[in-house]
């Protein structure tokens, strides 16, 4: 994706025109358009939570943010919901408004080194608590028993969401990438970087929950119950733990406010190659839907808690509808392009321009055979998944 970015200088319709005109490529290149475009709002959403909670250990309201229904009563409450909503995606989109190097590039440089390092801080605390072993142990051995086929098709779903596969943002950093870097390089470094970081990410949580539920594998929920529920509960028991909660907060800030900001580039560059219209309007253009599809998720928990599809709240359909549909397909567009249009040689001779390209076997193993099977298994296990066929 990345090569295909820096071979045609375009977001991703723009890169799917340049290899062909029509046919299924183009309408992969329009899907790898909109995901972004849907996520981000949703994303926000999540984003204005963590905001909110940032703000109440600021305020050093830990014992309050840890009662019982706290978080259902925040989120089912419009106008707490919307306010904070609106003040990350304020944030994310000031950011994008600067550009790349000014906004973008500036930001990840210092956000990022701080991340890593709250991270290592918080994940040796959590580690060094008493009883936190029997938590590093339940995170790093494996058990079997709890294992099936779904776990892989859910991780295999995960890992899209994780390296920002198939969602154009490869693509579109990818034209903005001069013919000197590695490209190879570079993607293994995402790779290693997003796999530490996933690590560190459950030594810092899962030993201090272990810690302080006595080992009760039930208050490892997933989801919000995790982020929002179980570890502020945590932080209330633990000595210096509104100070912990500050930072974990600041860590997941930092977190969703970079892939916010990267969710935004790539719609605000479609939306640049394609209306040619200046960046100041394309922001103007993306403000406007992610407000008003960032309320409609919102509200979905308190206004338009009525709707349901397919059993689904509207952030859950959205989530659903991005990650494990319309990726897939995007990412069956990709190889589709790459195999019958750009051909594999092409790719290889642009990573070649600025490296050796020593995984290039491995590379045409998985374009040509591995990709297009798994992605096929991800696409129909989460939709059977939802009509209940399989279970997860």
């Amino acid at each position: 994706e990345t090569a295909l970015g820096r071979i045609s200088r375009k977001s991703p319709v723009g890169a799917f025109r340049h290899f062909n005109k029509s046919g299924i490529s183009l309408t992969g290149g329009w899907i790898n358009a909109i995901i972004p475009i849907l996520i981000v709002p949703y994303y926000s959403v999540i984003g204005g939570w963590v905001v909110k909670y940032l703000f109440e250990y600021l305020r050093f309201n830990r014992t309050a943010v840890a009662a019982d229904g706290f978080f259902t009563s925040f989120i089912t409450n419009p106008v707490s919901a919307e306010l904070w909503f609106v003040v990350f995606a304020l944030c994310s989109l000031g950011v994008v408004f600067a550009g790349v190097r000014r906004g973008i590039e500036a930001v990840s440089k210092v956000m990022m080194p701080i991340l890593v390092c709250l991270a290592i801080v918080i994940a040796i605390f959590s580690m060094t608590r008493p009883g936190a072993a029997g938590g590093i142990k339940y995170f790093l051995v494996p058990d079997f028993a709890n294992f099936s086929w779904m776990t892989v098709v859910a991780a295999m779903g995960q890992m899209f969401y994780s390296l920002s596969i198939a969602m154009g943002i490869l693509i579109t950093f990818g034209s903005y990438m001069h013919e000197d870097l590695d490209i190879e390089k570079s993607t293994y470094q995402v790779a290693a970087f997003d796999t530490g970081i996933a690590i560190l990410s459950g030594l810092m949580i899962i030993p201090a929950v272990f810690t302080f539920s006595g080992g009760d594998k039930n208050a490892l929920q997933a989801g919000p119950s995790l982020m929002f529920i179980s570890i502020p509960k945590i932080f209330a028991e633990m000595a210096g733990g509104n100070i912990i909660g500050i930072l974990f907060f600041v860590l997941v800030f930092f977190a969703a406010l970079t892939s916010s900001i990267a969710l935004l580039e790539t719609g605000i560059s479609t939306f640049e190659d394609e209306l040619g219209w200046s960046r100041r309007k394309c922001v103007a253009l993306m403000t406007v839907i992610m407000l008003v599809l960032g309320s409609v998720n919102s509200l979905g928990f308190s206004s338009l808690d009525f709707v349901k599809i397919f059993g689904m709240d509207i952030l859950d359909f959205f989530d659903f509808l991005t990650n494990s549909v319309m990726m897939p397909i995007a990412a069956m567009a990709t190889c589709i392009l790459i195999l019958h249009r750009v051909g594999t040689k092409a790719v290889e001779d642009e990573i070649k321009k600025s490296s050796s390209f020593i995984g290039k076997g491995l590379y045409n193993f998985c374009i040509r055979f591995l990709a297009p099977l798994f992605i096929l298994v991800i696409l129909v296990s989460s939709i059977l998944n939802v009509l209940g066929v399989i279970s997860m």
